[in-house]
């Protein structure tokens, strides 16, 4: 299996000849038949020679599979690191060995959690809505995108998302596709959607621009290991 070693949100490439003896980490662990993972200080400072690099980048360094793996071991670690202790009263939570977590003063048990989000590309007459995240990297932009809510289900996501971000409403709401998207644990399940009326109107929170973009006026979208840019591939070849 392999081992990946995190640096707060980084993985640490080190260099040649490297010993698990020489890594004084934080936390440890395992995911059976996956990989291993160790996790190092934030601030300490790297032997010469080692490097990080941003996970969410990795796919570019390391290939697709390095990328999911990578962040499959990180999800964990996460999820292991914030759930040290019962919600519930307090006390250290103790390990199971169906991966989950039992509290022994007063039995509440926890699992992974994964937030499921929805990722839509709306269509209106041959141009794709795409829009400009505040959090997105210099002018970057990419169909939208939003978590679910309690109760609701995903087709009803897609249209409260599109209507908060953007001011519209849309219509016949088709499943696409799905990602894990370990961020630090979050699962995008795509759809594409029709414009069914009002104009853009931005929330200026998340978005702070968005327009209507036809295949051939595109601008900067994202690379191609996302389902953000499968769906936007998708437009392209159906209107070009």
């Amino acid at each position: 299996m392999e081992t990946f070693i995190f640096k707060g949100n980084d993985v640490v490439i080190p260099a040649e000849g490297w010993a698990l003896h020489s890594i004084e980490a934080i936390s440890t662990g395992e995911v059976p038949q996956v990989g291993k993972w160790l996790e190092i200080d934030g601030e300490r400072s790297l032997p010469d020679g080692w490097r990080t690099v941003p996970r969410r980048t990795l796919w570019e360094v390391m290939g697709e599979r390095t990328f999911a793996v990578a962040n499959r071991l990180y999800a964990e670690m996460d999820w292991r690191t914030n759930s040290r202790f019962c919600g519930r009263c307090g006390s250290p939570m103790e390990d199971m060995e169906d991966r989950g977590r039992r509290c022994p003063s007063c039995g509440n048990t926890s699992y992974p959690v994964i937030s499921p989000a929805v990722i839509v590309a709306v269509e209106k007459e041959g141009k794709l809505l795409l829009g400009h995240n505040r959090a997105f990297p210099g002018k970057r932009y990419s169909v939208l995108a939003g978590f679910v809510d309690l109760g609701e289900s995903l087709e009803d996501t897609v249209k409260r998302e599109i209507k908060e971000e953007v001011g519209i409403k849309v219509c016949d709401v088709e499943y696409f596709g799905s990602q894990s998207w370990p961020f630090p644990r979050s699962l995008m399940v795509g759809f594409r959607a029709k414009w069914l009326e009002g104009e853009i109107e931005v929330d200026g929170v998340e978005i702070d621009h968005a327009d209507w973009f036809a295949p051939e006026n595109l601008p900067e979208i994202p690379g191609s290991v996302s389902i953000s840019r499968r769906l936007i591939d998708d437009f392209i070849a159906r209107w070009s």
